[in-house]
C-alpha cells in the first residue's frame, strides 16, 4: 500500500456507516469482528482461504492437526499426505498458510509499528514468524490510527483478515497533551509524537476518533494517558482525575474501556502513581496498561516493588520493554531479557494471580540495526522469559 492513499476523508463514525453508539459489527461491512472463535490458543493450523478461516487435520478434514513453527509450506503440505496436499494445491483458493499460534496463558501481542510502518509486512511477521494471534495498533503508513481515512481503515481491516489477527486495543494518544490551566511541561514535545498532535481542546475529538477506529478493527479498548508530567502535579491532580473520570463515563456509554498507561513522561509514570490514580478514578471501565519499562525508566523497581502496589483486577493490558542503566546513572532501552527488569518474576506473578489479559511487546530498543530485527530479537527474549515463568 502506498504511504499516501488518495482518499483524504478522515475516519469518523459517519464514514464507518454507523453512529458512535452503535455496538454492532458486520463481517462484510466496515467493522471487523472480534470473534473469539478465531483466537486459536490450542495450536491448530490456520488456513486462510478466500478470507475464510478453518483448521485442518492431517487428513485434510476439519480438526486439530498441529505442526512446528519452523515448517515450510512445502513441508507442511507433504506432511498432510498426497491426497490432502493435492487437494489444497489444486483448489486455487488458498492464499496463505499460518502456522500454529504460540500457546500462552496470556494474549500475546506486539505493537505493529515497532516492527514496521508497512502494516502488511508487520502483520506477516507477527502472525507467521512470531506465531501471534493478536496485535496492538498505533501508527501505520506513518499515520496515527485515529487519523486514518476511509480507504486506509478498509485496507487495515483487509490485512487483519488476511493474517487472521485480532486487535487487542487502539494505542491512542488520548490526553497525551499539556494539562489545562497548568504550566507547560518540560516533557511536552516540540514535534508531534506517533503522528498525533492534539491540544486539550481537541481531546473530545480524539476520543471520538479512537472509538470509531476501535469499532472498525473489532476492539473495545483504548489506551490513554494523564497529561505531560508536571514538576508539581498536586495542585492539578484532582482536576486531572475528574477529566479521566468523565472520559471513562463517556467511553462506557459506547461500551469502551480506557487503559491508562503509566508513561515516564506523564503524571502517572510508576506503579505507585498508577495505584494512586486507579484509586481516585473508580470507574469499572477505567483500567491500567501496566508498563514496567516506563516505571523502571522513571526510577522505580518495577517488579516487585511497583507491581505489588497495583490492584491486579484493574490491570487490563501490559506492555513489555526492557531497560538498562548506563554508567552515568541514566537509562536506555534494552532488548527483552537484557535489561534490569525481572520479567520472569513479573510473568510468574501474573500467572499465579490469574491474569489472562494482553502481554504486548513494545520494543523501543533499536540496537539490532532496524526496528524489525530489534523487535525480532526482543520478542525472542520475551518468549524465553515467558517460558521460564511457566506462561507458555
Amino acid at each position: 500500500m502506498n504511504a499516501e492513499p488518495s482518499v483524504s476523508r478522515q475516519l469518523s463514525p459517519s464514514l464507518l456507516g454507523h453512529s458512535i453508539a452503535d455496538t454492532g459489527r458486520t463481517r462484510g461491512g466496515t467493522a471487523f469482528p472480534a470473534d473469539p472463535s478465531n483466537s486459536w490458543s490450542d495450536g491448530t493450523v490456520r488456513l486462510v482461504e478466500n478470507d475464510n478461516i478453518r483448521s485442518l487435520s492431517a487428513s485434510g478434514q476439519e480438526g486439530g492437526y498441529s505442526v512446528g513453527m519452523g515448517l515450510s509450506r512445502r513441508h507442511f503440505l507433504s506432511t498432510l499426505g498426497g491426497t490432502a496436499a493435492s487437494s489444497l494445491l489444486s483448489s486455487g483458493a488458498t492464499r496463505a498458510i499460518a502456522f500454529p499460534l504460540l500457546k500462552s496463558r496470556f494474549k500475546l501481542s506486539v505493537i505493529t509499528d515497532e516492527i514496521s510502518q508497512d502494516l502488511g509486512h508487520a502483520l506477516e511477521i507477527a502472525s507467521q514468524e512470531f506465531g501471534l494471534g493478536f496485535v496492538e495498533l498505533r501508527t501505520m503508513w506513518n499515520k496515527n490510527i485515529i487519523n486514518l481515512d476511509e480507504k486506509e481503515i478498509a485496507e487495515t481491516q483487509k490485512l487483519l483478515r488476511k493474517h487472521t489477527l485480532e486487535v487487542t486495543d487502539i494505542a491512542s494518544p488520548l490526553f497525551k497533551t499539556d494539562c489545562p490551566g497548568a504550566p507547560k511541561s518540560k516533557f511536552s514535545p516540540a514535534k508531534p509524537e506517533f503522528g498525533a498532535d492534539f491540544p486539550f481542546e481537541k481531546q473530545g475529538e480524539v476520543l471520538e476518533r479512537a472509538v470509531a477506529a476501535a469499532k472498525a478493527v473489532g476492539t473495545d479498548r483504548i489506551r490513554c494517558f494523564d497529561f505531560w508530567r508536571l514538576e508539581d502535579q498536586k495542585p492539578f491532580r484532582a482536576a486531572m482525575n475528574d477529566i479521566l473520570r468523565k472520559a471513562a463515563e463517556d467511553a462506557a456509554k459506547v461500551k469502551m474501556t480506557l487503559l491508562l498507561e503509566n508513561e515516564m513522561s506523564c503524571n502517572t509514570a510508576t506503579g505507585a502513581e498508577a495505584a494512586r490514580t486507579l484509586h481516585a478514578v473508580q470507574s469499572p471501565n477505567f483500567q491500567l496498561n501496566w508498563d514496567p519499562g516506563n516505571a523502571a525508566y522513571r526510577g522505580e523497581i518495577a517488579f516487585p516493588d511497583g507491581f505489588q502496589k497495583l490492584p491486579l483486577e484493574r490491570m487490563g493490558h501490559m506492555h513489555c520493554k526492557d531497560v538498562m542503566r548506563k554508567p552515568d546513572g541514566t537509562c536506555e532501552w534494552a532488548a527483552m531479557g537484557r535489561g534490569l527488569i525481572d520479567y520472569v518474576g513479573q510473568f510468574r506473578a501474573l500467572v499465579q494471580g490469574g491474569y489472562r489479559g494482553t502481554v504486548s511487546l513494545e520494543t523501543h530498543w533499536h540496537g539490532a540495526g532496524s526496528p524489525e530485527e530489534s523487535s525480532r530479537q526482543s520478542f525472542a527474549g520475551m518468549k524465553e522469559q515467558l517460558g521460564k515463568a511457566g506462561a507458555l
